[in-house]
């Protein structure tokens, strides 16, 4: 009976694995976003998206949004349960992207946009449009990208000095751009931030 037990485990890691979270507040409050677990995909945690939500709620009516790292879609989807205008969620692996789209179609949202792309490539390719008035920045932290991101996102024409940027960061991490940081906190080993660019001109 050994070797039929280990096959089975070795097909289960192939297969994407489900997970589930709720929105928090607003109009789907309590609804249900099924995800597929990718490496490195970590959720915001309740409480960090609690507390983000409370920073951003003089903010987030109407304000045109992108989640770079949209993964689970946590972020984006509570924007937009909130009264966000528009959200733009960047994902680069395909399963995950189809996953957020045909979650949205279970929401009923009509003003998202699912782009399978990396964070890096859409912020260097997408610089003409409306500006964003809230970035999401969640990378995975093995990956150690935040200050490529946070570059790559301070260059693009899109993000002004208006632009709210929330960064999800290893605690130790420390942004060496130019950005003021209107609010900060820490859970565990994560440090949450919300920045604004300094205005360089």
């Amino acid at each position: 009976a050994m070797p039929r037990q280990t096959k089975h485990v070795k097909k289960k890691q192939h297969k994407l694995e489900e997970h589930s979270l709720r929105i928090i507040g607003g109009k789907w409050r309590s609804r249900k976003v099924v995800f597929y677990s990718a490496d490195g995909l970590r959720p915001t945690g309740d409480r960090i998206r609690e507390t983000l939500f409370n920073w951003l709620a003089p903010h987030i009516e109407s304000a045109t949004c992108v989640d770079l790292f949209a993964g689970s879609g946590a972020l984006g989807f509570e924007a937009l349960s909130r009264g966000a205008k528009s959200c733009s969620f960047i994902e680069a692996s395909p399963p995950v992207c189809r996953q957020l789209k045909s979650q949205s179609e279970l929401l009923g949202c009509d003003n998202a946009e699912f782009i399978n792309q990396s964070a890096l490539d859409y912020l260097q390719q997408n610089t003409s449009g409306a500006a964003i008035d809230i970035l999401f920045i969640d990378p995975p932290f093995a990956a150690n990208m935040h200050d490529q991101v946070l570059e790559l996102a301070l260059n693009n024409p899109r993000v002004t000095e208006n632009t709210l940027i929330y960064i999800e960061s290893p605690r130790d991490w420390r942004a060496t751009l130019p950005m003021e940081v209107t609010k900060e906190k820490m859970a565990g080993n994560v440090c949450y931030r919300l920045l604004q660019p300094i205005s360089t001109n």
